[in-house]
């Protein structure tokens, strides 16, 4: 198990890079796909699609794919109007079908485009900014980062549960050890590409970016899992051998991705 973990650890790692420093279409693309096979892992755990069409899942299809359209071409003040609208069809459908769908299922649908497709386009965007090929890996330096200290520091030191209900592997001090770690790692990074940029100065805030993106990034962890128990499933997928589907390995970067953006467009 470990080392069937370890093999697509190591490939995910290598796609997410090659992704990352291509830029432009490729991770465009890239992300377009993750974010229409994550809507699909959370649309089935949520019983939204099961293994007959479902009206309401293409809906959200069809909003993530209306979303990234408008992105791609830059049209952006026209995002807002694009939301109303896949939202508008949500309730069309649920209205035309009475009563085939629980208002609970339509908003969940409508909650799983902002959520996955939304969320998760800001890596993307990330790496649109000025001097982004260097700032999108503050992303996964909080994320992925954040979750490897905090699983050392916890099972090394970890006593007090953070939340014993939601989590119960998870410390407080594991949690305290993952912030520490993602400031540190994002402050020797920040020294890293600093020399290369000529700008030192820039250490200070890329560990404070990591810092409070990391406190994110375990929200964002927390969220999925209380969701997997609300509907009583272990992971989202088997897309990932050894880790589970695109939102077990995402769930972080998904909540931690909008939160770089702005802090890096507000303090870089």
């Amino acid at each position: 198990m470990f080392k069937t973990r370890l093999i697509s650890g190591i490939l995910l790692a290598v796609i997410a890079s090659a992704a990352m420093i291509s830029g432009g279409n490729v991770l465009f693309f890239t992300l377009l796909a993750v974010s229409l096979i994550g809507l699909y892992e959370l649309y089935r755990a949520m019983k939204i699609q099961e293994k007959s069409f479902s009206m309401l899942a293409a809906v959200g299809y069809l909003g993530v794919i209306s979303y990234y359209f408008l992105l791609y071409f830059g049209m952006n003040a026209y995002i807002m109007i694009d939301v109303i609208f896949i939202l508008i069809l949500f309730l069309l459908v649920y209205v035309m079908s009475f009563p085939k769908y629980r208002i609970e299922q339509v908003t969940a649908a409508f909650f799983g485009v902002l959520y996955v497709a939304v969320m998760l386009s800001y890596v993307y965007q990330t790496r649109n900014l000025p001097q982004g090929v260097f700032l999108v890996w503050l992303i996964f330096i909080c994320s992925w980062g954040c979750d490897t200290c905090a699983y050392c520091v916890g099972m090394l030191i970890g006593k007090h549960k953070m939340s014993p209900k939601l989590s119960p592997k998870k410390s407080v001090e594991g949690a305290v050890g993952g912030v520490a770690g993602a400031a540190l790692l994002g402050g020797v990074y920040g020294a890293a590409i600093g020399n290369y940029l000529h700008a030192e100065s820039q250490i200070i805030n890329y560990a404070v970016i990591c810092a409070a993106g990391s406190l994110i990034a375990m929200l964002g962890d927390l969220a999925a899992s209380a969701i997997k128990r609300n509907y009583e499933i272990k992971d989202y997928g088997t897309l990932i051998p050894g880790h589970g589907g695109i939102l077990d390995r995402f769930d972080s970067v998904i909540f931690t991705a909008p939160v770089i953006y702005y802090l890096a467009a507000v303090l870089i």
